[in-house]
């Protein structure tokens, strides 16, 4: 009995210890995130974060404060410290310590702040020079970065009066600004350039959010007299001032791929890595360089970017080829507390993230939130590096991998798309082509995967490449088995023989499909793009056997991701009209749900991936009622259903990826 008892005890733990081996890692099993404590009577809704040689962190909140925290580290167990520096600002989105002073930019002004008396607090608040500004909501103004002759470099938004526009002179440009004050411009055709960096090697890089003009998030160079893509800008040209004379008329707005409109434009800068809408993020923002190898020596000299509607990290890797950047953007740490605004490296070599969420939606529920991402010193098995080649890509993973999956084509899958340039908001996927893989070559290391692609590649489209079936030496999969290269220029060099690898037939095929998220939600009538979820739940003209609508709702839109409005009251079974109008900058749609089940409609919204935009973004479930279309700015769709039989609260919502926690109202169905 005894024996039997044994065998029993020590099966039953090989079953648990195998369990254990065989549990799938996270990317918390390599990288932890740590929640700062916050004092309960301050709202920091970080807009700018800097970090000081003593290692104090100072925050300057989009409430118009600035806040000094010690001990931001919680060393040995111990609590943060907050104490006010100063206040009375105009919404800083952006801080720098120099020479014991603070530069912020607030809305209409770069400000110099400085403690003159020691004391823990503001004395002198000097104007260093007014940014220019009508008073429009969206004239957001970000920075300074100073640059190595001690100028200071500001990012000024475009305002927005249903369309981007730039409402006084150098709205949408980069501009710099020397200690005198004195004003200029330097890079015009920017958005919202909510983040940027001077690099170790002294090169200027900003972060973009998709809008008007603007397909998709990027990540693009500066340069002087650099045209970024969005068209109001140019308004200012002909100013003595502007550093190039290109108009608006000498865009091609037809909405032709971006891959070959930037050809056509006048000191057109194509991004040097774009991160795919929503299949990345929707809203890059804060980015930092790991110079270091803070996050690990295989990441080391990469950048890190931070996504404010998707709270997460991504990452991204450069590389210069026929002088110009390009390279691939990689998923990196999801799960933060609330939109991530601002990234800056702690002292301890931590990732500190700065973040606010108020009328800018995000998938951590916090309204504000700083929080450090510490490394646990284990190497994840990644795609350490993609490199292009003359034939194809090179993969570089941060561990050996194991050889017979590695060279085994079935295990990748490699597709390229672009999208449209035009001045409507975002663009759908165009153009997508899988690539057929002609053959693998594994180095001898197995640190190396060179894929040898069939066929032609295509200048500046995108490139996903997935190593799905990849393993490591050890047996693990790829944690994040996806990146996606922007492909500005082949790289030159040798290309692989024949006789180097075991040739395989290509299979794939073009695909040559266009998603419909946003085809035809441009003009002011009601989208007609294709819809893949059930019909019946989009009704859009009056049954025949109705007379009329017992009632008619009409719904809007507001900035900052809210209906105009948010209760709505209707009688159980009545036949209803819904006027859904998109008057907000971004694409919405309005879904109706089920009491209570909203965040998992959301949550199911967002995992729907490249079948999102075909499916509009409203996903497969009972648990959705009706819906509309994704729609453009400034157009409608009317929707005609009759109202559940069971009186309660339900929700209406809008499931656009990033959107839901915030775009929601009240429909009560009433006896």
């Amino acid at each position: 009995m005894k024996k039997i008892f044994c065998s029993l005890a020590i099966a039953s733990l090989l079953a648990v210890n195998a369990s254990f081996a065989q549990k799938p890692l996270t990317e918390n099993d390599f990288y932890q995130l740590r929640t700062l404590p916050l004092p309960e009577d301050a709202i920091l809704e970080v807009g700018g974060m800097t970090i000081l040689p003593d290692g104090r962190m100072a925050v300057a909140t989009r409430r118009g404060e600035i806040w000094m925290i010690e001990n931001p580290y919680q060393k040995d167990g111990t609590q943060p410290y907050y104490k006010r520096f100063a206040q009375g600002l105009h919404e800083p989105l952006g801080l720098t310590y120099r020479n014991g002073s603070f530069y912020t930019s607030n809305r209409g002004e770069l400000t110099k702040i400085t403690d003159e008396d020691g004391d823990g607090r503001a004395d002198v608040y000097e104007a260093v020079t007014s940014l220019p500004i009508v008073g429009n909501y969206h004239e957001y103004s970000y920075g300074p970065v100073f640059d190595a002759d001690g100028n200071m470099l500001v990012t000024l938004n475009v305002g927005w009066v249903g369309y981007g526009a730039s409402l006084t002179k150098w709205r949408g440009w980069l501009v710099k600004i020397s200690p005198e004050g004195k004003i200029e411009p330097i890079s015009a055709g920017l958005r919202s350039p909510s983040s940027y960096l001077i690099n170790s090697s002294g090169d200027l890089f900003y972060s973009e959010n998709q809008g008007d003009w603007v397909a998709s998030g990027k990540v693009s160079q500066l340069k002087k007299g650099s045209f970024n893509g969005h068209g109001e800008s140019l308004k200012w040209t002909s100013d003595p001032a502007s550093p190039l004379k290109l108009t608006k008329d000498q865009l091609p707005d037809t909405g032709e791929p971006v891959a070959t409109a930037g050809e056509k434009i006048p000191h057109y800068q194509y991004p040097a890595c774009w991160f795919p809408h929503v299949l990345m993020g929707i809203s890059t923002a804060g980015m930092v360089e790991d110079v270091n190898g803070y996050l690990g020596p295989h990441f080391k000299g990469q950048y890190f970017v931070g996504d404010q509607g998707h709270s997460k990290v991504m990452r991204m890797q450069l590389e210069k080829v026929n002088g110009e950047y390009q390279g691939a953007c990689f998923p990196f740490r999801e799960g933060w507390a609330s939109g991530l605004l601002r990234l800056e490296w702690g002292l301890d070599g931590s990732l500190v993230g700065g973040m606010t969420s108020r009328g800018w939606s995000s998938t951590g529920k916090a309204p504000y939130a700083i929080q450090r991402l510490v490394w646990s010193g284990k190497t994840p098995f990644e795609m350490q590096e993609i490199h292009s080649k003359p034939d194809g890509f090179e993969i570089v993973f941060t561990k050996p991998v194991d050889k017979e999956t590695a060279a085994n084509p079935a295990n990748y899958k490699v597709a390229s798309f672009t999208y449209k340039y035009h001045h409507q908001y975002g663009s759908p996927i165009i153009n997508t082509e899988e690539s057929g893989i002609k053959g693998i070559v594994v180095s001898a290391d197995g640190r190396k995967a060179r894929l040898v692609l069939d066929g032609s590649f295509r200048k500046h489209y995108i490139y996903e490449i997935k190593p799905e079936g990849v393993k490591s030496a050890d047996q693990e999969s790829v944690l994040h088995p996806v990146g996606y290269y922007t492909l500005n220029a082949v790289a030159p060099g040798d290309q692989v023989a024949a006789s180097q690898f075991t040739p395989f037939k290509a299979t794939a095929a073009p695909m040559n499909h266009e998603h419909g998220a946003m085809q035809a939600s441009t003009g002011k009538t009601a989208s007609t793009g294709k819809a893949t979820t059930n019909s019946k739940k989009r009704v859009t003209e009056m049954p025949a056997d109705w007379a009329a609508p017992d009632q008619v709702l009409t719904i809007g839109t507001k900035p900052g991701l809210k209906f105009d409005v948010t209760e709505l009251q209707v009688k159980a079974g009545s036949k209803v009209k819904l006027v859904f109008n998109n008057n907000d900058d971004m694409t919405h749609n309005c879904v109706i749900v089920a009491p209570g089940s909203v965040d998992e409609v959301g949550q199911k919204a967002i995992g729907l991936g490249l079948k999102g935009p075909d499916m509009q973004y409203v996903p497969n479930s009972p648990k959705v009622l009706f819906h509309t279309n994704l729609l453009q700015p400034e157009s409608s769709e009317s929707l005609y259903f009759t109202a559940p039989t069971q009186p309660g609260t339900y929700t209406y919502v809008c499931t656009y990826p990033g959107h839901h926690t915030l775009m929601q109202g009240k429909l009560v169905i009433v006896k």
